[in-house]
């Protein structure tokens, strides 16, 4: 089944050259199917990749997906045109009367300041609340993640002394979850942050549970009981250039940065990168949608304010 995409978005294009199935919105309009609807909220500098690579693994299964871009009004985007923003972005106060069935949160170049003083700081509080009550089920990614788990939990990120950076092993740790179903006990991942969120304030928390984690970085995949609340520390999304686009970036700035680890191969940015995190970031993100949104999901989304959704647990499956 297609993923539906705003018209003329660019992310389009790219997907079609790699063969993957997309529809237009306004074709899709006119099929007697109710596609789930899925929210992304893109806080990344780089949107139309942003864009691309969450475009690239929701359109990875066999259900039929609308996604919707949303940015932060209180925050001008300065690496893409306006244009761009007024044409395929709606902002929080377009959306909040609409109900979704999934929302993505992604990551942020702001981790280092404290959540507070982020300029849009107030306007992301607006949007968890609204998540509680218009979302079935939400993914939240790297900063956003953090931002999350400090919204609604009162877990504080920590600065690093040195920067996480490159591909990293990890470890299933509860393997009848249903969002890491068909994983590999060892599998591989992306980072790219400063800051971390401690397994021990995780553990701490009653109604968070670790489902992978890694002994070099720490947790990776968290996620409430009930799965409507998922959050995701790495980037499983990243695309094959992705950190050599920022490594190589910031060395031509002159800044002091890392060779990202386990990324190329004998660690040398002049040999081939080594790609071996996209099965399981397509495993990932299809089994969030499977067990977490369609399964699980109500039929129609006012049901969701009518507090008519939690049918969920007759799916799930833990040890």
């Amino acid at each position: 089944m297609p993923l539906i995409v705003p018209d003329k978005l660019p992310a389009a294009g790219t997907l079609k050259e790699e063969n993957i199935f997309t529809m237009a919105r306004a074709r899709a309009s006119k099929q007697n199917i109710r596609p789930l609807k899925i929210v992304i909220v893109n806080l990344m500098p780089t949107k139309i990749a942003t864009e691309t690579q969450l475009a690239r693994v929701l359109a990875n299964s066999p259900l039929q997906v609308e996604m919707t871009l949303v940015k932060m009004d209180s925050h001008e985007s300065k690496n893409i045109s306006q244009e761009h923003m007024e044409v395929f972005y709606k902002t929080v106060e377009e959306i909040k009367e609409e109900y979704f069935d999934g929302m993505i949160l992604t990551g942020a170049p702001v981790e280092q300041m404290p959540f507070e003083n982020v300029d849009y700081w107030k306007e992301l509080c607006e949007l968890l609340e609204f998540a509680k009550t218009h979302v079935y089920s939400n993914m939240f990614i790297c900063w956003g993640a953090q931002a999350a788990l400090y919204y609604y939990y009162g877990i504080q990120k920590r600065i690093l002394d040195s920067k996480v950076f490159g591909v990293f092993e990890h470890r299933v740790i509860r393997p009848h979850n249903p969002l890491v179903r068909g994983f590999d006990e060892l599998f591989f991942a992306p980072h790219s942050r400063h800051t971390e969120i401690r397994r021990e304030d995780i553990e701490n928390c009653k109604s968070l549970r670790i489902l992978a984690d890694s002994s070099e970085v720490g947790p990776h995949i968290v996620s409430t009981e009930n799965g409507r609340q998922i959050f995701v520390l790495g980037h499983q999304e990243y695309d094959k250039a992705t950190l050599a686009h920022e490594y190589f970036r910031d060395v031509n700035k002159g800044l002091d940065i890392d060779v990202p680890a386990n990324y190329f191969r004998n660690d040398d940015p002049e040999e081939e990168i080594l790609f071996r995190w996209r099965s399981h970031a397509n495993l990932l993100f299809s089994n969030w949608l499977n067990y977490y949104v369609y399964q699980a999901v109500p039929y129609d989304l006012n049901d969701l304010r009518e507090g008519k959704e939690d049918a969920w647990r007759e799916i799930i499956v833990e040890e």
